[in-house]
């Protein structure tokens, strides 16, 4: 379903009370930010909000895919899962084998309609064009200042368009931009991003980069932004065929090489040189519900800015999960399954990425297993497709599970996993905000072949499974005997998963590994396959938050400890050491960052305007959670 523009979004959320209204002013520095925070994470109360008094011209909305409901509206489908559907029927018509000319000629409308997705350069007048601010500056728009430590205010949800200077290639990413002057930003682009490969070739070439971002217009403009297109595919194909319309698109006024939708709601234009000095940007509170700390960046110079008549500002926030992303990012693993199916690995039938693992830190896989070592191979395949580069934790189980229930693909987890045999480590890219590698962007990675295992898969014919209780675990004598222990949750083990939970206070070289291989010999853990050690500062009993913290702070081959058995009748054993990792006691050489609250003063002044935002009951701040659990005020755990 093709939009208009913003404003016709808008109007259908209304319709379909998936919107509020908020006629109170809320301050754009950290205010929408908090309230946005408690309502994404209230799903009695979640909706979009539309800031309407924001000290500026123009309103904001914010959180408007923050719901499987708004992202299948967003989409112009019923469900997230109809998408994939289409683009399934699509694929599967394209890639089946023509053998005569009647099925040949078949295909010309299925082609047709392909060719009418592709976007088209207009020589209507732009909506985005209608007004043209006399004097460029970008203060005058409703900038978020998200959480107290981000190093200024940044838009969030802009779509930057880069073409290649070689052949002409567009992409279109969605990177955060900061906000550093009137009329300049950073740029910041990640070196594995088309953007970046842009940049580099403007350089060499000694040649100024022309950039344009635009915020608003059809939301599907934001979402194919993010999506993991190929580096050669423009990301408007997929918007077009998901709208099933074709983008119209419009030169800049002041950068003619690039085009952008015509029903933009704002079109900031610019350039990057690449001659000049980067400019130190962030931190910034990221999705992975850590900062991400400050680096040096481009700099993008404004030479235009242009809007449309009553344009809306659209915002979004990241932060601790659950946020609006993990609704963008279950898209993409819907939409994306599958093309990842039928041109790379045919034996998956499903994926699931956990908001938990806050999209590249965990992965599930279901596949139709057929043959010995068809796990490994599918790990190895699924690290080599596209983004899928940057997972840290991939598991892959079979058929017949319910990947979407975490209880059950723990359970057969731990009883199918003999970890000296089943989990394999390795290294390789990682994500640019992965702060736990010990090198920037690479790191370990780790596959759990959590299948029904073949013969010749096996350590031994029988498989020891002896009943397990949290009972067995004296948590007190433990506590007595580690006092660096600080507590134990063995609360999955009477669910039939063998995996426990350890919070300890960490004070030496190799602390986690040398205490797993002591208290792998205690009784109540002879048992328990999986240990998983965080620090001492929250609630254990929390798996979500474990499972957060774990695959955010462990580099999967440095923090990962198997203990074999000691014959085949024994199970062997996996301790993850999630906690933070320091220079003192782990040799870590890089700032370990903070995770994200907001802070006292703006949850008050929140709480005080509460009732006149219109939100119904009162919902206190998520971050009042974690407030004790930070290490410092400001980006950097010190």
């Amino acid at each position: 379903m093709a939009r208009k523009n913003l404003e016709e979004f808008i109007q259908e959320l209304e319709a379909a009370d998936e919107l509020v209204r908020i006629k109170t002013y809320v301050d754009p520095i950290l205010e929408i930010a908090e309230i946005t925070d408690r309502v994404s994470k209230t799903p009695a109360q979640n909706k979009a909000l539309l800031f309407e008094n924001t000290g500026t011209d123009f309103p904001v909305l914010i959180n408007m895919m923050g719901s499987e409901t708004r992202m299948a509206m967003a989409l112009g489908r019923e469900s997230i899962d109809d998408a994939r559907v289409d683009i399934e029927e699509l694929m599967g018509d394209l890639m089946t084998p023509k053998s005569g000319m009647l099925n040949k000629l078949q295909m010309l409308p299925k082609l047709g309609k392909l060719a009418s997705w592709m976007p088209k350069v207009s020589n209507k007048k732009a909506a985005c064009q209608e007004v043209i601010m006399k004097d460029p500056d970008i203060t005058q728009l409703p900038v978020l200042k998200c959480w107290p430590a981000d190093g200024g205010p940044f838009l969030t949800l802009p779509i930057v368009h880069t073409k290649s200077p070689v052949d002409g290639t567009r992409n279109v990413g969605l990177y955060r931009v900061q906000v550093f002057e009137k009329d300049m930003t950073g740029m910041h682009w990640h070196k594995h991003k088309v953007s970046a490969g842009h940049f580099n070739e403007y350089k060499k070439l000694g040649k100024k980069m022309p950039v344009a971002i635009v915020l608003g217009g059809d939301p599907l403009y934001s979402y194919a932004a993010t999506a993991p297109m190929p580096p050669n595919v423009d990301e408007y194909v997929l918007a077009g065929f998901l709208r099933k319309k074709r983008v119209e698109l419009v030169n800049c006024i002041t950068q003619p090489e690039i085009q952008v939708p015509i029903d933009s709601d704002f079109v900031i234009e610019g350039y990057v040189d690449p001659a000049e000095d980067f400019i130190l940007e962030g931190p910034f509170g990221d999705h992975t519900g850590y900062y991400s700390l400050a680096d040096y960046y481009p700099k993008f110079h404004i030479t235009a800015i242009t809007h449309r008549k009553n344009p809306v500002y659209p915002a979004t926030i990241v932060g601790i999960p659950p946020q609006e992303d993990a609704w963008i990012g279950k898209a993409t693993e819907r939409i994306f399954l599958a093309p990842i199916k039928m041109t790379m690995v045919p034996e998956i039938m499903d994926m699931d990425l956990p908001i938990e693992g806050v999209f590249h830190n965990l992965t599930i896989v279901k596949i139709k297993k057929e043959y010995a070592g068809q796990g490994q191979k599918v790990m190895n395949a699924m690290w080599g497709a596209g983004q899928m580069m940057f997972n840290k934790i991939l598991v892959i189980v079979d058929e017949d599970v319910t990947i979407s229930n975490y209880a059950d693909v723990a359970r057969l987890l731990t009883s199918h996993v003999d970890p000296e045999r089943d989990i394999v480590l390795g290294t390789g890219p990682m994500d640019v905000l992965d702060h736990s590698c010990s090198a920037f962007a690479f790191g370990g990675k780790m596959g759990i072949d959590a299948t029904k295992k073949y013969p010749e898969e096996l350590r031994a014919q029988e498989q020891i499974h002896n009943p397990l209780h949290a009972a067995l675990i004296n948590v007190e004598e433990v506590k007595a005997q580690f006092p660096s222990v600080v507590d134990v949750y063995g609360g999955l083990l009477d669910k039939g998963i063998s995996m426990a939970f350890v919070s300890i206070k960490k004070d030496r070289p190799k602390h986690v590994k040398k205490l797993a291989k002591e208290l792998f010999t205690l009784p109540g853990f002879q048992q328990v396959k999986m240990l998983l050690f965080v620090d001492s500062l929250f609630d254990i009993s929390d798996v979500a938050d474990v499972v957060w913290r774990v695959s955010n702070n462990i580099d999967a081959k440095r923090d990962s400890f198997i203990f074999e058995a000691d014959d085949n009748g024994e199970i062997s054993h996996i301790a993850l050491d999630g906690t933070r990792k320091t220079k003192e006691h782990d040799n870590f050489q890089r700032d370990w960052p903070n995770i994200i609250t907001s802070n006292k003063k703006t949850i008050q002044a929140v709480d005080e305007k509460w009732d006149s935002l219109g939100l119904g009951e009162f919902i206190p701040s998520p971050s009042l959670k974690y407030l004790d659990q930070v290490y410092n005020e400001g980006a950097v755990a010190e």
